[in-house]
C-alpha cells in the first residue's frame, strides 16, 4: 500500500520490509518496540503496543528481523505531524515467507528505463574520439555490466534512490554536460561525455537491491569513486590507446566530487573534470531539494533538512 498517502485514522492492511528496529520497552499498559518500515513510495514508524506480558512481546520482536518482509495490520495514526502505524494485536504482524512477495515491490523504479537508455546510448554514439569510443564500449558492449548499470541505484536514500536511478542520474549528467559544451566551445566535447557517462560506474558494486537498496560490503570499505577507478583500469589497460587519455578520464572519475572533504581524492585539474563535477553536484543536489518539497513530512512552511539547513515548501 502506498505509504505516501496513508491519512491518520485509516486502516492498515498491507506488507512491508523492515528496515530497522527498536528495542522493546515498558509503557503504561505493558510492553512496546518500534519497527521502521518501508515501501516502494517511502518509509514510516511502526509502533507495536502490546499486553503485560514481556516475555510474549519479546518473542514476537525477536521474530522479525532486519529486511524481513511483514504482513500488517493496523491504523495509520499521527504524532507531532508525523503519520505512523500503530499495531495493537499480535496477529498484526506477521513475517511473510520469500514466496509471499516479490522483491521489487518495495523499492520504487524509475520510469522509462529503455527510453532513458536509448537517449544515453546516442550520446555514447556521438562521441567520435577513437579512443574514447574504445573505453566506452569496454564498459557498454558488456551485458552484464549492461544489465547492472540499467537497473542500478545512484544512491540509498538522497537522491536517485531506485531501480533505474543511476541511469536516469547519468543521463541527466550527460544532458547538462552535452549543453555546456554548446556554450564552451573550448571544452574537449567526447572527454567531457565519456566522464559524464562513466563517472558512477561504481555504484553499480557500491549499491545491492534486494527488498530495500543497501551498501555492500566494497561499498561501504572503499566507495563507488575508487571502485569506479578499479574497474576503469582493469578494462581499458590492454587496450590500444594513449595513456594520456586513460589518465584524463581517470581523473575526471577520482575529481567529480570535487572538494576533498566530499570524498573526492582529487579536485578537478582541467576544464573537463569541472564541467562534469558541476553537473554532476546541480542534479543531485536538485533532485534531493525537489524531493523534501514533493514530500516535506510537515505542514510548515520550511523543512530542516542536515544538506540544505532549511528549505521554503511553498
Amino acid at each position: 500500500m502506498d505509504i505516501r498517502d496513508l491519512k491518520p485514522e485509516e486502516k492498515v492492511d498491507g506488507k512491508f520490509v523492515v528496515k530497522f528496529k527498536k528495542p522493546v520497552q515498558p509503557y503504561a499498559k505493558g510492553f512496546r518496540f518500534e519497527l521502521r518500515v518501508g515501501g516502494s513510495d517511502g518509509e514510516v514508524m511502526l509502533k507495536f503496543w502490546g499486553s503485560n506480558n514481556e516475555t510474549e512481546v519479546q518473542r514476537l520482536y525477536d521474530g522479525i528481523k532486519k529486511d524481513d518482509v511483514i504482513h500488517v495490520k493496523g491504523v495509520a495514526s499521527e504524532y507531532k505531524g508525523v503519520i505512523e502505524i500503530s499495531v495493537n494485536l499480535f496477529d498484526g504482524i506477521r513475517v511473510c515467507a520469500p514466496g509471499e512477495y516479490d522483491a521489487k515491490e518495495f523499492v520504487e523504479e524509475a520510469d522509462n528505463i529503455p527510453g532513458m537508455f536509448d537517449e544515453l546510448a546516442s550520446y555514447i554514439d556521438s562521441v567520435k574520439n577513437p579512443g574514447l569510443r574504445k573505453v566506452l564500449s569496454a564498459f557498454f558492449s558488456d551485458p552484464v555490466f549492461l544489465e547492472e548499470f540499467k537497473y542500478g541505484t545512484a544512491a540509498m536514500y538522497k537522491h536517485h534512490a531506485r531501480i533505474g536511478g543511476l541511469l536516469e542520474h547519468t543521463l541527466a549528467v550527460t544532458r547538462m554536460c552535452a549543453a555546456v559544451c554548446e556554450r564552451y566551445v573550448g571544452l574537449d566535447r567526447d572527454l567531457v561525455l565519456t566522464g559524464a557517462v562513466l563517472h558512477d560506474v561504481g555504484k553499480v558494486r557500491e549499491f545491492e537491491i534486494t527488498t530495500s537498496i543497501k551498501t555492500s560490503a566494497e561499498g561501504m570499505l572503499v566507495g563507488h569513486v575508487l571502485i569506479g577507478l578499479e574497474m576503469l583500469y582493469n578494462r581499458t589497460k590492454d587496450l590500444d590507446i594513449s595513456d594520456e587519455l586513460k589518465l584524463k578520464v581517470r581523473h575526471i572519475i577520482l575529481s567529480h566530487h570535487g572538494e576533498l572533504e566530499y570524498g573526492s581524492p582529487k579536485t578537478p585539474g582541467f576544464p573537463e573534470a569541472l564541467a562534469v563535477h558541476y553537473a554532476d553536484s546541480l542534479d543531485a543536489s536538485l533532485t534531493q531539494m525537489l524531493g523534501h518539497k514533493e514530500n516535506p513530512g510537515t505542514e510548515d512552511d520550511y523543512v530542516y533538512t542536515k544538506d540544505f539547513g532549511n528549505v521554503y515548501l511553498k
